[in-house]
């Protein structure tokens, strides 16, 4: 009996899996594709940062006004294990799209689990907090990875437009995080911690409708898998992920029962697996016999970006953590007469990376060839994540005691730093990434990168255990100048990287 490419693992044509050829200028002079994946990216980012602005908060606040009642320092190490959990699932994501799902169907039923994890969020019970916050990490394991190979499928290899869309899309993406604290955070000081989850659950649904309406316009949007397993193996794959969740869940509940498993052991299990996926996950490309030695070679120089992300990431998320607790109990609320909620902090980071990525978008598409390679535009972006830092020891220091309140541009400086670092770190890197990735292992090497995302917030999970505890000018400047450091060793391997990274630019 003759076999098909699917049932070989070898992947499907993609010749009849393109949008139409009119497609490939109709949007800002990129394929009408990006409009749909970034519309969909605006929607997840509004619910899912929007979620996060509030969530340290609310773990924090006193259970008499709606809150969890953490300690702030336990509050940040929470959610910073909650962003471990959904970066680790990743992972699984671009496995499932690569051999059972397809990219076009893993976004899909994605962005489903994370509108019900919102939803189940609403319920203002604790309870269905943490099974919300279990679906939202399984739905963004399956929709970040993948939506973000999408766009990479839109263009070719060596087509000088890509960073530019990768930059219009990151702009998309900041679009949703600039609105989704400014909605979540005023419903959720003002009306209730529950009422800003609600948002964040109807953001998510507006974008599920958007991205079904525009498939047509999508490359990989066929239900087929690229590297689909054989029939019989699929349905051994298929049980086996179920039979397993369930045996996790039910070893979960009895453990937590039994009182072996708190919360401050489940984050140091979850920053320990954080540490151990991408060694491991590394290890396998290396070694597969599917990943052809030029493939190999130009897996070594992104280890490399992949250390930086970890160093940048460190520092980006806490913005939704520490910054955020710092902003509530030490920055002023007000602006030239203007009160706000200091979850509207978020919110600044977010708009001063929708008004920079045009503005790289458009730098990058003028220098063309001559625009600075890559890895230096990761490294321009560490050492400006770590300046953010390095900036608040200055408001911190030379105070008695903790009651003193900083002017709000304090803040708003730090993002500003920290906002143009991730224009230009994660739209190289994404861009970088959907280059480098064995072809084996395109989706699977994206979920690679979202995996630096992991071990960022698990290493984060751990060093906030200790704000509060120290003094925030030590804090802020250890963090920081270790950020700027890694900048520096990134730039100092430059020639190296440029050598290694090809077809990199």
């Amino acid at each position: 009996m003759s076999r098909t490419a699917t049932d070989r693992g070898e992947p499907a044509d993609p010749a009849d899996d393109q949008p139409p050829l009119r497609d490939d200028h109709a949007f800002l002079g990129h394929p009408r594709g990006l409009a749909t994946l970034s519309g969909l990216e605006v929607w997840e980012r509004f619910s899912f940062l929007g979620m996060q602005a509030i969530l340290v908060l609310y773990f924090a606040d006193a259970v008499a006004d709606g809150g969890l009642g953490m300690a702030p320092g336990t509050a940040a190490s929470v959610s910073a294990a909650y962003g471990t959990m959904v970066y680790l699932v990743s992972v699984a994501g671009g496995w499932l799209a690569d051999r059972i799902l397809g990219s076009y169907r893993a976004v899909l039923w994605g962005g489903i689990l994370i509108a019900c994890g919102h939803y189940a969020m609403a319920v203002p019970t604790a309870a269905m907090t943490w099974v919300g916050l279990g679906l939202i990490s399984a739905g963004t394991g399956l929709l970040k990875p993948n939506v973000a190979t999408m766009v990479g499928k839109l263009y070719r290899t060596d087509d000088d437009r890509r960073d530019a869309g990768f930059a219009l899309y990151y702009m998309a993406i900041n679009i949703g995080a600039f609105a989704g604290p400014l909605i979540t955070g005023w419903l959720g000081e003002h009306e209730g911690w529950h009422w800003g989850f609600s948002a964040a659950a109807l953001g998510m649904t507006a974008g599920l409708v958007q991205y079904v309406h525009g498939r047509r316009h999508l490359a990989g949007r066929k239900h087929s898998a690229e590297y689909a397993l054989a029939p019989a193996a699929m349905r051994r794959a298929v049980w086996r992920i179920v039979g397993g969740c369930l045996v996790f869940a039910a070893l979960a509940t009895l453990l937590a029962a039994a009182g072996r498993l708190t919360m401050d052991r489940f984050v140091d299990l979850l920053t320990l697996v954080s540490v151990i996926a991408p060694v491991v996950y590394f290890a396998v490309m290396f070694r597969s016999p599917r990943v052809t030695s030029e493939e190999r070679g130009r897996l070594r120089p992104y280890v490399v970006l992949f250390l930086a992300s970890v160093a940048f990431n460190f520092i980006l998320f806490q913005a939704y953590s520490t910054m955020m607790l710092l902003a509530s109990t030490n920055a002023r609320t007000t602006i030239l007469g203007f009160e706000f909620p200091a979850s509207w902090y978020a919110s600044a980071l977010g708009a001063f990376e929708v008004a920079l990525a045009p503005v790289v978008a458009a730098l990058w598409a003028r220098m063309g060839h001559r625009q600075p390679h890559a890895s230096n535009k990761i490294a321009i972006g560490v050492i400006l994540g770590g300046l953010s830092f390095l900036l608040m020891v200055i408001p911190t220091s030379g105070h008695e005691g903790d009651a003193y309140e900083m002017a709000a541009w304090w803040i708003i400086g730090s993002y500003l730093l920290l906002g143009l670092g991730d224009v230009l770190l994660e739209t190289s890197g994404m861009s970088a990434t959907s280059k480098l990735a064995p072809r084996a292992y395109r989706s699977q090497t994206m979920a690679l990168w979202f995996l630096s995302l992991a071990l960022a917030n698990g290493i984060q999970a751990q060093v906030v255990k200790v704000y509060g505890q120290v003094s925030n000018p030590v804090y802020f400047g250890l963090n920081g100048a270790v950020a700027v450091a890694v900048g520096l060793a990134v730039i100092a391997l430059a020639p190296w990287l440029r050598r290694t990274m090809h077809p990199v630019h």
